[in-house]
């Protein structure tokens, strides 16, 4: 089993593939990763040898910021606009959208649930 930061990275995927599966690796620095090591497209990860695995994990902590250290940096830094009281750390206290988005109508992702207003009744119209 290749564990890299801390992930347990599945036996039967391809190494580019597998290597995503650590938080803060995407498509674009997994095949950086594959191209600096030399690994061929179509290797497993269940193929790798332990000096291989060995050389991913010391690459990772060499040049990338992943797992804890990455989420810990990125919650400081939404703490810190919180803090701030700057517009945007208001709208993260609030949790509505930071970044220009319309709430009338949209936003159900960051706003969660719409709740029914209990009550509310239209008014008929009058002739």
């Amino acid at each position: 089993m290749a564990r890299i930061a801390g992930i347990n990275i599945p036996q039967n995927k391809l190494v580019h593939v597998g290597l995503t599966y650590i938080y803060g690796i995407g498509d674009n620095f997994s095949d950086k990763i594959c191209k600096a090591l030399k690994f061929p497209k179509n290797k497993r990860v269940n193929d790798l040898t332990d000096d291989e695995i060995l050389k991913i994990r010391e690459f990772i902590d060499q040049n990338f910021k992943v797992e804890g250290d990455l989420r810990r940096d990125y919650s400081l830094s939404i703490k810190r606009l919180i803090d701030l009281a700057c517009y945007r750390g208001s709208r993260h206290r609030k949790k509505l959208p930071v970044r220009g988005q319309r709430t009338r109508c949209n936003a159900r992702t960051r706003k969660g649930k719409a709740i029914a207003i209990a009550g509310k009744k239209l008014t008929p119209l009058k002739k």
